[in-house]
């Protein structure tokens, strides 16, 4: 039997996972939007990100595309607070130093408009006195909020972060919540 791949647009506070063991009160998770078995995210997105996920039951391609060592590039959209400076964009291009770590370099740029993507729920807090940017982010390594740590470094907190490409993988044709089985076409990675 081959191997599955899909391509999910995770919303705004849906779990990476199938089960929820927490707790707290019930909290969305994937089964809620991929009745698909033995599937799994390759990588994460946390909780209050969006966008872009592969699942997959193909673990070699899982460890391929999750392994640091392959510098897979990852690709987010990046809404911060208040404009930042050549000065912040040039340290998040070379490095930043988060807990005791250096980050890799990135390809990093201010967006001059911003992505076109569906207004998020709930809304970010809008602060009418302090304007925000959108940034677009290429990293080749997913440290745990990785891109949240890296923006709060150098002075420009992340309010929105949306995961827009996993490799040649794009979010175009997916909303919220919508999936795709992935072509044979687009299974190189």
């Amino acid at each position: 039997m081959p191997y599955r791949y899909i391509l999910f647009y995770k919303p705004y506070d849906v779990l990476t996972q199938f089960t929820d063991n927490s707790s707290e009160t019930k909290r969305s998770t994937l089964k809620d939007y991929i009745p698909i078995p033995n599937i799994y995210a390759v990588g994460r997105l946390d909780r209050d990100s969006e966008g872009l996920l592969l699942l997959t039951d193909d673990g070699q391609m899982q460890h391929r595309l999750s392994d640091p060592k392959f510098a897979h590039p990852r690709t987010y959209w990046v809404q911060v607070e208040r404009i930042p400076d050549a000065s912040a964009i040039a340290a998040l291009q070379t490095g930043v130093t988060i807990q005791d770590y250096r980050t890799r370099s990135a390809k990093v740029q201010l967006l001059s408009a911003e992505p076109p993507l569906p207004p998020r729920e709930p809304p970010i807090r809008f602060r009418k006195n302090i304007p925000t940017a959108w940034l677009e982010m290429t990293l080749t390594e997913g440290r745990n909020r990785q891109v949240r740590r890296m923006t709060a470094a150098v002075g420009f907190p992340t309010l929105r972060l949306v995961r827009c490409a996993i490799g040649h993988l794009r979010l175009e044709g997916l909303q919220p919540g919508e999936w795709r089985e992935l072509t044979q076409a687009d299974v190189r990675f």
